[in-house]
């Protein structure tokens, strides 16, 4: 009986799941000092000698901005050249007439049209990374809002992909041109490159992502405009960055 009993109590306690990082992250965090704030160049290589993944992994900024997301005035977006490319090449949809999605085709677009895309995208197709739209299709364009705006790619004047020159638009998105926006919580993520770029080609990217962000400075913003900076890898540790030596 008392055997029994032991039995049934043992059945009765509860799995232990045990949550967690794996042994590389936890080795890579270890490298990591999480109270200092390294400076530019240093930050840049510990992104890349502490990435935890075997796969080429993309170099994260995250910033956390000195600005009222709730502000019209104050949602900060713009679009920057990255000098040496992001390490992939994104997918590029174009929504146009007939004449200018041929153009955007010519120029390197993966995808082009009108009616039939938005058909598509409205059934849940996504399989795009830059959606760039003519101004005289935009009425209809607008219909995508719900679908392409959660997703923070809604063309906009503001980040370029609301425009009549598609071929040159394309062009520079398929070089590496990115968009960068503020989120809800006031931080702009985006990536600028690979663990695997050269040192130099990582920190041109982050110099010239920088200056667009500084750029895109809304007038009516007040204070310290940024606030913290973090790199990261995917999946890997956040560094921090002294933002004086920017």
């Amino acid at each position: 009986m008392a055997g029994k009993k032991k039995a049934e109590g043992e059945a009765k306690k509860p799995k232990v799941q045990k949550f967690g990082h794996g042994k590389k992250y936890l080795d890579a965090l270890g490298k990591v000092d999480r109270d200092k704030f390294y400076a530019v160049d240093e930050a840049l290589k510990l992104v890349q000698e502490t990435s935890p993944v075997k796969f080429d992994a993309t170099v994260e900024l995250h910033m956390q901005m000195g600005v009222d997301p709730k502000k019209a005035d104050q949602n900060i977006r713009g679009t920057v050249n990255m000098p040496a490319g992001i390490g992939r090449e994104q997918k590029v949809l174009v929504l146009a007439e007939d004449g200018d999605a041929k153009k955007a085709l010519a120029a390197g677009a993966d995808f082009a049209g009108l009616d039939d895309m938005i058909e598509k995208i409205s059934k849940g197709w996504m399989d795009f990374d830059v959606v760039i739209a003519t101004p005289a299709v935009m009425p209809k364009v607008g219909k995508l809002g719900q679908t392409l705006g959660t997703k923070g790619m809604m063309p906009n004047p503001k980040s370029g992909t609301v425009t009549a020159d598609v071929e040159k638009t394309v062009k520079e998105f398929k070089k590496g041109k990115v968009e960068f926006r503020l989120d809800k919580d006031a931080i702009v993520h985006i990536g600028f490159g690979k663990v695997s770029f050269k040192p130099e080609d990582l920190k041109a990217n982050f110099v010239a992502l920088l200056e667009a962000i500084k750029a895109a400075k809304p007038s009516s913003a007040k204070g310290t405009y940024i606030k913290r900076l973090t790199l990261a890898s995917t999946m890997g540790p956040g560094v921090k960055v002294d933002i004086s030596s920017i």
